[in-house]
């Protein structure tokens, strides 16, 4: 019998393995390849020391923000069962112990952390922020119209600032200012996705969408549109790199429209993590643009 209780506790031990990690949204941590934007752009400060120092910061941003998943799921854990795709999340579910995901965590932030001071404390004063505005978010701020699409940019900002601070160089406002637009218009374009499934009866766990309205999405995704491809275009201008940057702006004006031509006629918009594997316009968009910066600043600059 003992061999037989031994071989079920290792199997319990795996699949609880396998439920925290999965806990952790590996697949959306594609969000946090943002943080190597900093170095894309600071393409003279490419080195060993850089590539390593920029990969150790982005698999601790992804602890961080799985921590973040956890605190979040284990707060909507029963709302979550009434969303059609978000049932199936491991504490949702019903599969992982909320309490073990919690503890899980805790370890994972402090370790993570700890580790963040040998790259830069400023960095670790960021993870720091990161970590309590979403927490914030997942218990108060997610319920507040138009805040609740702010915080979500200001975390895409945060990741691109931790780009520049892992490897010691400075951001350009024009660049912040482009992320935070960029962001805000992938966050509208999700709660525009979320109000349409809420009206469908399948995505009622949101409170704030009793806020929104499709007019009123459509009308910032069209001020944030124009906003982003005119910020891009200065930035390309005035970043005090190569003017011949500009030539990468018939990508970003392209990849937007391929968005906006997804969220109102597809219908899609929800997860774009996902979209950006799933469409291949999208995802062939991304590559040749960083295929664009690398070859300008290395053969044009």
């Amino acid at each position: 019998m003992q061999p037989i209780a031994n071989e079920e506790r290792t199997i319990n031990e795996l699949e609880t393995s396998r439920l925290l990690f999965a806990q952790l949204r590996p697949k959306q941590w594609s969000k946090n390849a943002l943080i190597f934007a900093a170095l894309l752009f600071s393409f003279e400060r490419i080195n060993l020391s850089t590539i390593t120092a920029t990969l150790a910061g982005f698999f601790l941003l992804c602890f961080v923000s799985g921590c973040v998943y956890i605190v979040n799921d284990y707060a909507d854990r029963e709302a979550d069962r009434n969303h059609p795709l978000k049932k199936h999340r491991p504490m949702a579910s019903g599969r992982l112990n909320p309490v073990t995901a919690i503890l899980f965590g805790s370890f994972l932030l402090l370790a993570s952390l700890a580790a963040s001071v040998l790259l830069n404390p400023l960095f670790t004063a960021l993870l720091a922020v990161y970590f309590v505005l979403n927490v914030l978010y997942s218990f108060r701020l997610k319920h507040i119209v138009i805040v609740d699409i702010m915080v979500i940019a200001a975390g895409f900002v945060l990741r691109a600032i931790a780009g520049g601070l892992v490897i010691h160089a400075p951001l350009t406002p024009w660049f912040l200012i482009c992320t935070m637009l960029l962001s805000l218009f992938l966050a509208i374009g999700k709660r525009r996705h979320e109000l349409l499934l809420f009206q469908s009866n399948s995505g009622t766990h949101r409170k704030v969408l009793d806020n929104y309205s499709f007019a009123l999405l459509d009308q910032l995704i069209g001020i944030v549109t124009t906003a982003t491809i005119i910020s891009y275009s200065l930035f390309t201008f005035t970043s005090g790199r190569t003017i011949h940057l500009m030539w990468t702006i018939p990508f970003v004006i392209y990849g937007i429209f391929r968005y906006l031509y997804l969220i109102h006629v597809e219908q899609k918009g929800g997860a774009p993590d996902r979209i950006l594997f799933e469409d291949k316009h999208i995802l062939a968009t991304v590559v040749l643009y960083v295929i664009a910066v690398v070859a300008i600043l290395a053969f044009l600059e």
